[in-house]
């Protein structure tokens, strides 16, 4: 999908005032309110935008250690596991990967203790062959897709 400069100051204005009313994002982009819902209505049946709810901290809902654990799964089984891990509340995201092991995942805990509870938990899982676990020790930087976009804002323009 073709993503236009003003999709991109759209993105922008989402990204840094994701509260702000469509009437208001209209105002600040000078166009008319039916333009901007078409273009918003378009993003997200594009999948450009995939979600409008809030952003939570799993550490201030007292899960501050975040880990990834690696796992490599028995040949035939992934889409087993995926969904076995999908019922793990701890499990956060899973992606399936290259390299070392078949499944990348990342894991929030209430402390150290608690990450073992939850990697023996995966470890019985019926198709799990070994994992591996580096526990994260600082963001360096968050998550964010403001400079993606931006970046592909200058490209549209030029």
């Amino acid at each position: 999908m073709a993503v236009d400069e003003l999709d991109t100051r759209i993105l922008r204005l989402l990204l840094e005032q994701p509260r702000t009313s469509v009437r208001e994002y209209a105002r600040m982009l000078g166009v008319a309110r039916g333009t901007l819902q078409a273009r918003l209505d378009r993003l997200e049946r594009d999948g450009v935008i995939t979600g409008t709810g809030p952003s939570l901290s799993p550490a201030a809902l007292g899960h501050p250690v975040l880990a990834f654990v690696h796992i490599e799964v028995t040949q035939g089984h992934l889409d087993d596991v995926g969904d076995a891990l999908a019922a793990v509340p701890e499990i956060i995201e899973v992606f399936s990967i290259t390299g070392g092991g078949d499944l990348l995942t990342r894991v929030v805990a209430r402390d150290n203790g608690h990450l073992e509870d939850v990697i023996q938990t995966l470890i019985s899982l019926p198709g799990v062959v070994r994992t591996r676990t580096e526990v994260a020790l600082r963001e360096r930087v968050p998550q964010r897709l403001l400079p993606l976009v931006e970046s592909i804002g200058r490209a549209a323009k030029g």
